[in-house]
């Protein structure tokens, strides 16, 4: 096996520059998610990488075959690469039962009968879905019908999986159990995938990797965990989790850390800015790293409680102080008035 390997790609659409020099790298067995909002450019680079979309420059290949190099007038057509793509709306063929979903490409392949038996056989049992394979889409859930777009995709054996926003179409409860059932599936089966999505929940947890686009470019790329604790961008941190967003004035700047002055309460947190003091400068920190007392005390801001949410697992409390708003996690729910809510400077990026 070989990397999926995506260098420099440029497209234009209807005359827009959609995708601006996008390099992305799918090692063996890994995933890859292709996260970002509306409009960035994930879903025309998968597009790209499938044959779909026609870029006016850049590279695609794996190892040494190459998919796409404008130079060298390379362009393979789709069912050419090799790779297996699954479809947000899953595509399945209503009038065909689960087993003829799966074994229509193979037949138009020219595989032997016997083979197709086979190899459809072998696949739906690793999704579990064996005992279905007589049932037509109407007959099956929505987690179902994914799974059977996903052993389409998977009865080819490509070297790659293409994934466009696999579990957009199922219901919050399902989508949770789904998110599992396919991480679990890609590390036994020991699978290569990129995969779109707009959802950096989905993208944490399904992916080894995460390409976070912004406009048709690459705003930061690393792991997961990277992406969450050290963003690079304010972009990048606004994007991943639920956030607080304070707006106010740096005051100062000192190494790798800042001071940044929020309706007349200085705050100190992680340097991010390239602002000078004196300019606006914007905090930004997590819901989870908010904390709050009953007493003053450095990073401190007096708040009042105005609201509070039960979400389950947890509380949700909302602050005020005039024209700023804080909101924080609580365990359970919190008697009313005024608390010190405090933003922990490790965990405060100033921008």
């Amino acid at each position: 096996m070989a990397d999926l390997v995506v260098k420099n790609i440029r497209l234009q659409l209807g005359g827009l520059e959609i995708l601006k020099g996008v390099s992305v790298t799918v090692p063996p067995g890994k995933v890859v998610a292709l996260l970002g909002p509306s409009g960035s450019g994930k879903t025309t680079l998968l597009r790209a990488v499938a044959g779909l979309e026609t870029p006016h420059a850049g590279t695609i290949q794996i190892g040494d075959k190459v998919f796409f190099d404008p130079e060298h007038k390379i362009d393979l057509p789709a069912e050419k690469r090799g790779l297996g793509l699954v479809f947000q709306s899953y595509a399945l063929w209503p009038h065909r039962s689960v087993f003829d979903n799966v074994a229509y490409g193979l037949k138009l392949r020219g595989v032997a009968a016997d083979e197709i038996k086979t190899r459809v056989g072998a696949t739906l049992g690793k999704i579990g879905l064996a005992h279905l394979a007589e049932r037509y889409p109407h007959q099956l859930s929505g987690g179902q019908q994914q799974r059977v777009a996903l052993a389409r995709a998977l009865v080819y054996e490509p070297a790659v999986i293409l994934l466009d926003e696999p579990l957009s179409n199922l219901d919050a409860k399902l989508r949770e159990e789904a998110r599992a059932w396919l991480r679990q599936l890609i590390v036994s089966l020991n699978l290569s995938a990129l995969c779109v999505t707009h959802d950096q929940v989905e993208a944490m947890a399904i992916a080894d990797r995460v390409t976070l686009l912004n406009a048709g470019e690459v705003e930061q790329e690393g792991t997961p965990t990277a992406l969450y604790n050290e963003p690079a961008s304010q972009f990048a941190a606004e994007f991943m989790g639920s956030n607080n967003r304070l707006e106010g004035t740096l005051v100062e700047k000192t190494g790798m850390q800042a001071e940044i002055d929020v309706g007349g309460y200085r705050l100190t947190g992680a340097a991010r800015t390239k602002s000078e003091t004196g300019q606006k400068a914007t905090a930004v920190i997590r819901l989870e790293r908010v904390t709050f007392t009953d007493a003053p005390g450095p990073n401190r801001i007096p708040m009042t409680l105005a609201t509070q949410m039960y979400l389950g697992e947890r509380w949700e409390a909302v602050f005020t102080r005039g024209d700023i708003m804080v909101r924080s996690y609580t365990q359970a729910r919190m008697k009313p008035g005024t608390a010190y809510v405090e933003f922990p400077p490790d965990h405060l990026w100033i921008f």
